[in-house]
């Protein structure tokens, strides 16, 4: 097993986890993806194309598009859940869109009321579009390791949902520990099951930090060759299926992991850091990275 010498790192603090946190200005959702992209990040999920009324955090998703000052170097993307969410995202000039399964029969029916199956073939009219518009599709899988609902999930029902988002199109799969519970031999076990039908190079993990793991999942990750990396600002976010647990693991700690490592990434920690307690200035909280706090910490006391 070796390390890449370069990962690519994917901002999802502005959508996935803005939509976890008390609403937010759009103008300082504006301002958080600016910062976000002069320090150096390539690929910014900058909102969802959902239901106001079930997501209310994500519903100027068009204004904060409009808003932002584009980098040609940055990919701007989009969730999108049905046809109606992807016009709205290709009408806001969105780079790209992701659309998201699980792998869990129980989540799938506790959320949106059909099995795994029906709910891939929802998305149909969305690949068929996008491919027409020439528009790229990610694909997020939630679940990968347990469920809220059913407790573990079987790593061969996390290597056919990913199949089948690839299958319909998407040209990157995103295996997501939704509620945080992986730990390496978990990690191992289910990577183990897509990786053997699914290219390394088409794969990204997305682990949430509820009970700390995040990072050790990641570094997991990275020894089995994958190179793409989902993370929040601040640790943005937190676990709607366990109250007061953290969320998405903060993009300031895996920067600086792979920066212990020697692994390129091209992000400004400074920068980022910076960025993270802007945003959380605005929440009126702290930042839930570690290296944030520290890095807070360190300029304080420069300046006293």
């Amino acid at each position: 097993m070796s390390l890449p010498k370069n990962v690519r790192l994917v901002e999802v603090g502005p959508r996935d986890g803005l939509q976890n946190e008390a609403t937010v200005s759009t103008q300082d959702k504006v301002t958080l993806i600016n910062m976000l992209s002069a320090a150096g990040h390539s690929y910014i999920e900058s909102g969802a194309f959902v239901s106001a009324k079930w997501v209310p955090q994500m519903a100027d998703s068009s204004e904060v598009f409009a808003g932002i000052t584009r980098n040609a170097n940055v990919t701007y993307a989009a969730l999108t859940p049905n046809l109606q969410g992807y016009a709205a995202a290709k009408a806001a000039n969105a780079s790209e869109v992701a659309i998201f399964g699980a792998a869990s029969e129980a989540f799938s029916q506790k959320n949106i009321n059909c099995s795994i199956s029906e709910s891939l073939a929802r998305f149909a009219p969305v690949m068929a579009t996008a491919k027409t518009d020439g528009i790229k599709v990610r694909g997020y899988v939630s679940c990968v390791v347990g469920c809220p609902y059913q407790g573990d999930v079987a790593p061969a029902e996390v290597a056919r949902v990913a199949k089948a988002l690839l299958d319909m199109g998407c040209y990157e799969i995103s295996l997501g520990d939704t509620i945080g519970v992986g730990t390496p031999d978990k990690v191992n076990a289910m990577l183990d099951a897509v990786l053997a039908v699914v290219p390394v190079d088409k794969l990204a993990v997305h682990f949430h930090d509820t009970y700390g793991q995040a990072l050790t999942n990641i570094y997991v990750a990275l020894q089995r060759g994958i190179s793409v990396i989902d993370c929040a600002v601040a640790g943005l976010g937190g676990c709607p299926y366990a109250a007061g647990a953290s969320g998405n693991v903060a993009s300031e700690d895996v920067v600086y992991l792979l920066n212990g490592l020697g692994i390129n990434h091209g992000v400004d920690l400074q920068a980022l850091a910076k960025a993270g307690w802007f945003i959380t200035d605005k929440l009126g909280k702290q930042p839930s990275s570690k290296v944030g706090l520290a890095l807070g910490a360190k300029c304080t006391q420069t300046n006293n």
